[in-house]
């Protein structure tokens, strides 16, 4: 079977069985939640042992150390997939919710239904636990999905989807409503792009060329996880113990990810006081800082920032500083070299907090809180199919919700139009 076909047969076979999940009732879903849960526990081994295969042709390839991090599976990031799972499972079904409902002068009653999108195309890169994330929502939304994992990882991503597909038929849940493409050439995502004919949405993760890439030859909608060019500013009004708490958090927490912080903003007059302290912190964690004149007269051990640096997602123990005049200084640059992920500012004046959330254009602001919060788990979704950069239909992390549609129920006793 060529390339073209047998992504072809995945899709048809999971629109095939979007109309049976959708219509099975929460009870059975959840139950195949927890047992997906239980299927990776129970075959952590095997799992492993696949993961570690392709950390291997990884290191051989030479990617850094990054990618390396974000690739590796370990027994407590399988438990924290299963957890994840059991979380999706206690979270309130959105299916067949009423989002709103109101009469008519002629008696009609008009209700808005939550109900799922269809069939999810997933497209993805480096992070194996991403695959029991996304099947996860997909199920308890009544979404049927093909998922088709970045190629360092396909042996991973491939036993892990097969033990989830193997754990929802245990229980009686259609198992293909979950697929998964396990060839790894390039031709696969480009041909899962053209089967607008069965997918009803193209969900794209990974880094900025390769979403790129996905939004303009896609035939389907596509809802972009794009790069994550994070900011902090630190107002003259902060306090400085917490500012270097919340910043060593956000880039050395784990680095590879999108919501790492990438570029550090500081007022000029709170920067001699909290420059050296910060620079201190982050060396300790192996940071190494990239300043402007400012930044390097406080910090001598900083390297000179390029114009690059400004809008690089470095995805690793490197950070751009730059000191400001003020926060409209902060928000121009912002507005030059975000990616509209997500960007925090730390304060006590409750102004100019409210200036940063209203001016700053991004799917998540912050105040006084680390930057790699911005996360669908973290934020009590369960888990998250990725951070939407698009504008449609959904910003911000991707959930239960942002995962269905609505339809209109329209209820009447016999009215005409006149």
């Amino acid at each position: 079977m060529d390339i073209r076909a047998l992504v072809e047969a995945k899709a048809r076979a999971a629109c095939g069985a979007k109309t049976a999940l959708a219509l099975t009732p929460t009870r059975l879903r959840n139950e195949a939640l927890l047992q997906m849960g239980r299927g990776l526990e129970e075959k952590a081994r095997p799992i492993l042992e696949a993961n570690r295969a392709d950390l291997d042709r990884a290191r051989a390839r030479g990617h850094p150390r990054a990618f390396l991090d974000r690739l590796t599976l370990t027994d407590g990031r399988i438990e924290e997939m299963a957890q994840a799972l059991r979380q999706i499972a206690a979270l309130p079904d959105p299916i067949g919710e009423t989002v709103d409902v109101w009469r008519r002068p002629n008696g009609l009653e008009i209700s808005r239904v939550r109900v799922p999108l269809g069939v999810i195309g997933f497209v993805y890169e480096s992070r194996p636990n991403v695959t029991a994330d996304a099947a996860g929502l997909c199920l308890k939304s009544g979404n049927a999905v093909v998922l088709r994992g970045g190629s360092e990882a396909t042996e991973s991503n491939a036993l892990i989807a097969a033990v989830l597909a193997k754990s929802i038929e245990k229980v009686g849940a259609p198992a293909d409503a979950i697929q998964f493409i396990e060839n790894p050439d390039r031709a696969a995502v480009l041909a899962l792009l053209e089967m607008d004919r069965y997918l009803d949405l193209i969900i794209p993760r990974g880094g900025e060329a390769f979403v790129r890439l996905v939004a303009e030859r896609a035939r389907v909608p596509v809802l972009k996880h794009d790069k994550g060019l994070v900011h902090i500013y630190v107002d003259a009004a902060a306090d400085v113990a917490m500012a270097v708490e919340l910043t060593d958090n956000a880039k050395t927490q784990r680095p590879g990810v999108c919501n790492a912080v990438e570029t550090l903003l500081v007022h000029h007059d709170i920067a001699a006081e909290f420059l050296p302290a910060v620079a201190a912190r982050l060396a300790a964690a192996g940071v190494e800082l990239r300043g402007c004149p400012r930044t390097l007269a406080l910090v001598p051990s900083a390297r000179p920032a390029r114009d690059e640096d400004w809008d690089t997602e470095y995805l690793d123990l490197i950070l751009a500083v730059k000191v400001v005049d003020d926060l409209d200084e902060a928000i121009r640059h912002i507005r030059r070299h975000g990616s509209g992920l997500a960007e925090a500012i730390v304060t006590k004046d409750l102004r100019q907090a409210r200036r940063f959330t209203r001016e700053v254009d991004a799917a998540a602001v912050l105040v006084n809180a680390s930057t790699r919060l911005v996360d669908g788990n973290q934020f009590g979704m369960g888990a998250e199919m990725g951070i939407s950069t698009s504008r449609l239909h959904a910003r911000g992390p991707v959930g239960l919700e942002e995962l269905t549609t609505t339809k209109f129920v329209v209820q009447g006793d016999g009215q005409v139009r006149e």
